[in-house]
C-alpha cells in the first residue's frame, strides 16, 4: 500500500552542543510488531509504503551487521545452535565406552560404584547447565538417525536431566564428563531397557565390569530431528 504524507514525521535531533551543525536524523523506515504480524513503513520523499513482513525477514536484516560465529569447537561436536533465548547450544558426541559411575539411593550410606559400559551417547550442553543426554547406536551423520533412552538415572523421558546440587561449568566441553562425575540419585521414569524395563538398578547390575553395552537393549525415542528443534 502507498499514501503520501499527510503529516512531517518528527525528525531525530542529537543531543550535541549548539555550536555543532549536525542535521536532524529523518525518518526512513518504521515497524510496527502486532500480536501475529509485523507491518513496515518506509518513507521516501513524501511518500510511506506500507507492507507485510515476516520477523525472519527482520532479524535476517539486522544480522547483516553483526558478526556471528561459533569459534573454535570442541572436539566431537556434532552441531552447534543458537536458540530462540540466546543460549548457545552444542551437541557432543560421545563414542561408546566405559563410564565409572556412583550410585547413592540412600541418605547417610556410602554410594554403590559402577563401570558402566554405555552405548553413544549424544549430550545436548549449554554453559552452566545441566546437559540433555540420548543415545546412538553410532555416530549421527544425518537428522534421520534414530537416538534412544540412556539407561541411566537423573535422565527423564525426554532426555533433560536432574542436576541435583551439581554445578556444571561454563566450558560445554568438560560437561559429559562432569555428568558422569556426579552422584546418581534417581530414576525420572520410563522403561529404559527391553530387558528390565523401569529397573535401572538391575540392568546396571547385569552390565556392571563389562565391555560393551547390548545395543538390542535399547529403547528408541525419537530421531536427531527430534533435538534440533
Amino acid at each position: 500500500m502507498v499514501q503520501e504524507l499527510t503529516k512531517q514525521p518528527v525528525s531525530y535531533q542529537w543531543a550535541l552542543p549548539e555550536n555543532v551543525e549536525v542535521p536532524a536524523d529523518e525518518l526512513k523506515v518504521r515497524l510496527d510488531f502486532y500480536g501475529q504480524s509485523v507491518v513496515m513503513y518506509v518513507v521516501e520523499k513524501g511518500i510511506i509504503t506500507t507492507k507485510m513482513v515476516s520477523a525472519q525477514d527482520v532479524a535476517l536484516a539486522l544480522l547483516r551487521d553483526i558478526p556471528l560465529g561459533s569459534g573454535v569447537l570442541p572436539e566431537n561436536t556434532l552441531w552447534w545452535q543458537h536458540r530462540q533465548d540466546g543460549a548457545p547450544v552444542v551437541a557432543l558426541w560421545r563414542p561408546p565406552q566405559v563410564w565409572p559411575a556412583a550410585l547413592q539411593l540412600e541418605p547417610f550410606k556410602p554410594p554403590r560404584r559402577f563401570k558402566l559400559p554405555m552405548p553413544g551417547l549424544i549430550f545436548i550442553c549449554r554453559p552452566g547447565s545441566p546437559p540433555g543426554v540420548v543415545a546412538a547406536k553410532k555416530r549421527p551423520t544425518t537428522p534421520e538417525d534414530p537416538i534412544f533412552r540412556a539407561p541411566l538415572y537423573n535422565v527423564y523421558t525426554d532426555g533433560n536431566t536432574c542436576p541435583g546440587s551439581h554445578k556444571y561449568s561454563e566450558g560445554v566441553s568438560k560437561i559429559p564428563e562432569e555428568f558422569f562425575m556426579s552422584f546418581f540419585t534417581q530414576a525420572l521414569g520410563g522403561e529404559v531397557s527391553r530387558k528390565h524395563g523401569h529397573d535401572l538398578l538391575k540392568l546396571w547390575e547385569s552390565i556392571d565390569g563389562k565391555r560393551r553395552y547390548p545395543l538390542r537393549d535399547l529403547m528408541p525415542c525419537g530421531k536427531v530431528a527430534n533435538l534440533l528443534k
